[in-house]
Formats: structure tokens, C-alpha cells, sequence
């Protein structure tokens, strides 16, 4: 790779894991329609490695509540510490179904389910998704208010985003709201599930890296992980701070904008 396919990725990397337009369909299209070659697994557990740096640094305080809150025995804990080990409990359980599924399917999605046709599809109909249940969900809860069959729906709906084209961000949102979660709630509530998630995918990347031969560029990793760690603080506390002004509109409207185009180059 050269220097400017390390910037590129890693800023297409930093903001597309936590906006919701789908950072693995992101990272497949972006060297297809610039000619590159593919920029190789080390390059993908590291910018990886960089996003997860940014979520647990930006949400770092509540983190280390929840996890002080969970560790400490349900008699001795407040009522605020009762809120955050409930939240640690419905982060656990959602992150069940995406464990599992990707356990069983990954591999199968990986050989089958990457072509530019797919990708299309699931760009352009889970970007309407996200934008109906925004408009048509009943938008009055907060993260505080989320039930055990909210964790349970959202976990599924983000196993979804094994398909690359969906987002996983995206749809964990779709489903929030959908059940009535705010947009600032449902996407406060994707954020920190996505910790688990990026640690476990992570770990099964750098798995295979690990039995991997080939060469390691560090220098260039780095890099990669340093710049997609910066985008991808920006994107969450800038996302978090305006979707209640933006809304989603914008972000189907680019699904389809980006859906068409794949299907007019690369379809």
C-alpha cells in the first residue's frame, strides 16, 4: 500500500463504522472504484483496532461506571449503579446473537456474500429501513428506559450487519428506534455495543493474522490505526451532538445515491 491508500482507507474506515452507511461495504467499494489492490487483513484489524480505541475513549467514563457497577455486589449498589449494570447486562445480551452468528456464518458470508450486486442491495434497503423507522417509530425512550427484549431484538437485527452493505451501526439504530428509542438514545446505545463487537471481530482477524506468513508493514499500520482512531472520535461526538437536528434523511439519501452507483460501475 501506498501513502495515500493508508489515508483514504483509514478515514473511509473512521467514519463509516460508527455513521450508518456500512464501514465493510465501505472498505470493499473504496479500492474497487479506485483501482487499488486489496489493502490485506493486517491493514483491517489495524484501522479496526484504531475505532475501537476511539469508542472506548470517548465513552471511557461510562465504561468504567458500568464496570464498576456490574463487579459490585446488587445489595451495595446504588440506584445509579443499578442503572449501570443493568446497561453492562443489556450490552452482554445483544452481543449474543452477532457472537453466534458469526461463529457459524462468517466464513460463508465472506465467500459469498461480497459481491457489488449485494452490496447494493442492502446499501439502498436498509438505508429506507433506517429512514421509516425514524419517521414511524414512536421516539420517546432513552437508554435508561430500554428493556431485556430490546437488547434481544437489537442483537439480532446487528447480525444482520455480517452482510456487508447493511451497517452495523445503521441497523442496530433501525432497530432502536423502531422500538422507540430516541436517535440520540438508539445511537448512544450502537456505540457502546459496538465495543464487544469490534474486540470480537477483531480477535478472529488477528487470529488469522497471526497464522498468517505474510509480511508486516508496522509503520503503515500505525499510521492507519492513529488516523481512523481520530476520524472516528470526531464522527461519534459530532454524530451524537447534531442527529436530533439532522435526522437520518440524509444518510438514506445517501445509501441510494451510493446503491445506484454501484450498480451503474461495478454491477
Amino acid at each position: 500500500m501506498n501513502w495515500l491508500e493508508v489515508i483514504v482507507l483509514a478515514i473511509v474506515q473512521g467514519l463509516t463504522e460508527f455513521l450508518p452507511i456500512s464501514s465493510s461495504g465501505h472498505l470493499i467499494l473504496a479500492p474497487a472504484f479506485l483501482g487499488w489492490g486489496d489493502q490485506g487483513l493486517a491493514f483491517d484489524v489495524a484501522v479496526h483496532v484504531g475505532t475501537l480505541l476511539a469508542v472506548v475513549w470517548y465513552f471511557r467514563d461510562d465504561i468504567g461506571r458500568m464496570l464498576v457497577a456490574f463487579f459490585t455486589p446488587r445489595r451495595s449498589r446504588s440506584t445509579a449503579a443499578s442503572q449501570d449494570a443493568r446497561l453492562a447486562w443489556l450490552i452482554i445480551i445483544a452481543t449474543i446473537p452477532v457472537g453466534l452468528a458469526g461463529l457459524g456464518l462468517r466464513d460463508f458470508i465472506e465467500a459469498s456474500m461480497r459481491s457489488p450486486a449485494i452490496i447494493a442491495a442492502t446499501t439502498a434497503g436498509f438505508g429506507v429501513l433506517l429512514y421509516a423507522a425514524e419517521r414511524l417509530g414512536p421516539s420517546r425512550r432513552t437508554v435508561p428506559d430500554m428493556r431485556w427484549w430490546d437488547a434481544i431484538l437489537i442483537g439480532f437485527a446487528q447480525a444482520c450487519a455480517l452482510v456487508p452493505g447493511t451497517s452495523r451501526s445503521g441497523v442496530t439504530m433501525t432497530a432502536g428506534m423502531a422500538m422507540g428509542l430516541t436517535a440520540e438514545a438508539a445511537a448512544r446505545f450502537s456505540f457502546l455495543l459496538s465495543i464487544p463487537v469490534i474486540v470480537l471481530a477483531g480477535g478472529l482477524e488477528t487470529l488469522k493474522l497471526v497464522e498468517s506468513d505474510a509480511p508486516t508493514a508496522w509503520g503503515t499500520l500505525l499510521v492507519g490505526a492513529a488516523l481512523s482512531a481520530a476520524v472516528a472520535y470526531l464522527t461519534i461526538k459530532y454524530f451524537l451532538k447534531f442527529i436530533s437536528r439532522i435526522g437520518m434523511l440524509p444518510f438514506m439519501l445517501y445509501r441510494l445515491a451510493l446503491a445506484a452507483l454501484i450498480v451503474y460501475v461495478l454491477v
